[in-house]
């Protein structure tokens, strides 16, 4: 699985990137408007929506790219992608013997530490990762 690094973290501005990017600029919505082809109450419009995050990406795109800008659109997982599916693997192992595990436990026969480690390597190797997000 590839490796996704930690992207920086955004903040995006109360009234949506759009009209930051064009009031940076200088650019009146009139301005924009002219560029995208759409009248002045449209831009209006598409900032409100963006601000409420209802706008289309590709109405944001054409935004950007009125104002020489690119889009970068992206899902930035909050942990490595290895770690996620570690730990969901780990639920789906404890979920399933569940009930094993407690008749074993009063066998004197629980899989703890190494293991329990060696038990998640083997579940993740022979089982579709989808079967995790059950």
């Amino acid at each position: 699985m590839e490796r996704i690094g930690q992207a920086p973290r955004f903040v995006p501005p109360v009234r949506g990137w759009t009209r930051a990017v064009r009031e940076g600029l200088g650019l009146t919505t009139a301005q924009l408007a002219s560029r995208l082809g759409v009248k002045q109450p449209s831009v209006v419009a598409m900032e409100q929506s963006e601000q409420k995050e209802t706008i289309a990406l590709a109405t944001l795109r054409r935004a950007a790219a009125a104002m020489d800008c690119d889009l970068v659109y992206a899902l930035v997982p909050r942990k490595p992608l290895e770690t996620m599916v570690r730990e969901r693997a780990l639920r789906y192992m404890l979920n399933r013997r569940g009930p094993i595990a407690h008749t074993m436990l009063l066998e004197d026969q629980a899989v703890l530490g190494k293991d329990l480690e060696a038990e998640l390597d083997e579940v993740m190797r022979e089982t579709n990762p989808s079967r995790f997000w059950d």
